[in-house]
C-alpha cells in the first residue's frame, strides 16, 4: 500500500506568497499540493522555486491577475487535463492523473459577488451554473467502480450549520445561501462523494479553513467558514485518513485569507 498525502490551499497569490508556501512545504510536506487563485499566467508561474523545494511535476492552469489552479507534486503523474466550465475562459480547474488510476481534480468555483441573486447578480449566477455543470459531469460518470476520484480546492460555500460561526446570520450571506447549499449538494450527490473532512470531524463541531481579512482580531473573532474541501469517490471509501486544518497558518506573515487542509489516502 502507498500512501499519499494531499494538500490544498486558496494561496490568494502564489508569486506573492512563495515564502509561506515553502514554509509549508517544507514543515508539512505534503506529496501533493493543490493551489486555488494563483493569479499569474502559466509562463510566469514560478517553476523553478517548487523544484528546488522538491517538487518538479507540475500542472497548471492559470491567467492574468485572476483565478487561477495548480497542481504541484513530488509524485510523477501521468498526464494532467483541465475543463472550462461556463464557456467563460477562465481558468478553474486542473486535474492530474495520478499512478493507480487516481484522478486527483483541483477546484476554484466562483464567489459568486456579493448578493445572493442570479437575476441582479451576474456573478452568483455563474456560481450556480459551475455548479450545475459540475454536477451534470460527474453524475455522467456515476456508476462505474473503477472510478476513483479526488475533488479538492476552494468551493466558496460553506455547506452545513456549523461549517460558519452563525448560521442564522449567514442564511442571506453568499457563500451559505440555502441555494447554493442545495447546489453544492447535488454535486456531492451526483457521484455519492464522501465529504472527507466530516468524516472525521462531527457535524455539529465547528469547522472553518478561512477568515475574513476584514476581522482585525480574526482568531479572537472568529467568524470564521469552511470554504475549502476535499472528498472522494466512493471507490476511494476505505483510502480516506485523517484531516488536519493548519490554522495557524492565517496568523503567518502576508497569510491568505484561507489555510491549508490536508489527508492522508492509504492507495
Amino acid at each position: 500500500m502507498t500512501k499519499l498525502k494531499i494538500a490544498t490551499w486558496n494561496i490568494n497569490s502564489v508569486r506573492l506568497r512563495i515564502d509561506i508556501v515553502e514554509q509549508f512545504l517544507a514543515t508539512h510536506k505534503p506529496d501533493v499540493l493543490c493551489l486555488q487563485e494563483t493569479k499569474v499566467i502559466n509562463d510566469l508561474f514560478p517553476r523553478q522555486a517548487f523544484e528546488e523545494m522538491g517538487y518538479p511535476h507540475l500542472a497548471i492552469n492559470g491567467q492574468k491577475g485572476y483565478h487561477g489552479v495548480a497542481i504541484v507534486s513530488r509524485v510523477p503523474f501521468d498526464k494532467s487535463t483541465q475543463r472550462e466550465f461556463c464557456e467563460k475562459g477562465d481558468t478553474r480547474h486542473i486535474c492530474a492523473h495520478l499512478p493507480g488510476g487516481v484522478e486527483l481534480h483541483n477546484y476554484y468555483v466562483p464567489a459568486g459577488g456579493d448578493i445572493p441573486d442570479p437575476v441582479q447578480n451576474d456573478k452568483f449566477q455563474h456560481k450556480l451554473d459551475f455548479l450545475d455543470e459540475m454536477a451534470a459531469w460527474y453524475k455522467a460518470r456515476k456508476g462505474k467502480k473503477t472510478n476513483k476520484l479526488i475533488l479538492v480546492g476552494d468551493f466558496n460555500i460553506a455547506p452545513l450549520e456549523h461549517d460558519v460561526w452563525d448560521h442564522k446570520k449567514m442564511l442571506k450571506v453568499v457563500s451559505h445561501t440555502p441555494v447554493e447549499v442545495d447546489a453544492l449538494a447535488k454535486v456531492q450527490a451526483s457521484h455519492s462523494f464522501i465529504d472527507v473532512m466530516r468524516a472525521h470531524v462531527p457535524n455539529d463541531e465547528k469547522l472553518y479553513t478561512w477568515w475574513s481579512y476584514r476581522a482585525k482580531d480574526w482568531d479572537t473573532a472568529d467568524r470564521g467558514r469552511r470554504l475549502d474541501h476535499i472528498w472522494a469517490s466512493p471507490a476511494l471509501a476505505k483510502a480516506i485518513g485523517p484531516v488536519e486544518v493548519l490554522r495557524e497558518a492565517r496568523g503567518w506573515t502576508q497569510p491568505s485569507d484561507h489555510v491549508p487542509v490536508m489527508t492522508t489516502f492509504t492507495l
